[in-house]
């Protein structure tokens, strides 16, 4: 099947909305899966050979979905309405994972906090702040925002960072934030804050765990590098 033909010259079994209904969405490709959520293409241009060009042009679904949609607008037949109703598809997948899940997961180790929570915050534009809530068996059962702040920083308070915690009984927290530049090295502020929260934590008598700094290439553990967080540990 050639993309650049018309849709209507496709056999009706062919066409990717009658494919779906009929096999599902995962015999679809993705330029398929972007037509069905376009819907038509242009005039001169199917909704096939539309979709086909914005992969082409952004060269991935995550480049497509971290397109603004002024740099969507860029490919031509997409106009805005259609740049919107595929980014807010994207956006709706990438949700999905960040349901908290129903039952608590332990994490034993900063590695499986990081995979635990960094679907929630690694595509994020801004520096988001937030807290993995534990239960007494060091069980993940729920992820907070705390902050949202600018593309080179957030601020938390204090008083933000364990609502949360007391609002929901947890036992102790995991701090995670973002770096939006790609690279999780702490910087001077993150340790700052980092001390500041750890010394709330005491008075409070709600232990932290780790401090997380996720980025594109990954994360950092300020524990794993020699922060003294608190006398109970991950096991």
């Amino acid at each position: 099947m050639t993309l650049s033909y018309k849709l209507k010259e496709l056999p009706l079994s062919e066409r990717p909305r009658e494919r779906l209904m009929r096999h599902g969405p995962d015999t679809l490709s993705s330029a398929e899966l972007i037509a069905v959520i376009l819907g038509s293409g242009t005039k001169g241009k199917s909704v096939l050979l539309l979709a086909q060009e914005l992969l082409s042009h952004f060269g991935s679904l995550g480049n497509i979905y971290e397109a603004s949609l002024e740099d969507l607008c860029q490919v031509k037949g997409l106009g805005k309405t259609k740049a919107m109703q595929l980014k807010a598809a994207l956006s709706l997948a990438l949700r999905i994972p960040r349901e908290n899940v129903s039952l608590p997961e332990k994490l034993s180790s900063p590695e499986k906090a990081y995979l635990w929570v960094r679907d929630y915050i690694v595509h994020e534009k801004k520096e988001v702040f937030g807290v993995i809530l534990l239960d007494a068996r060091g069980g993940a059962f729920r992820w907070e925002v705390v902050s949202i702040g600018t593309l080179t920083q957030t601020l938390a308070h204090p008083r933000e960072v364990f609502y949360p915690a007391i609002r929901y009984l947890a036992a102790s927290l995991i701090l995670v934030h973002n770096h939006p530049s790609g690279d999780p090295t702490p910087s001077p502020e993150d340790h700052h804050l980092t001390r500041l929260l750890i010394t709330a934590s005491h008075a409070l008598a709600i232990p932290i765990q780790d401090h997380l700094i996720i980025g594109k290439k990954g994360y950092i553990s300020l524990k794993e590098n020699g922060f003294q967080f608190s006398t109970r540990t991950l096991k």
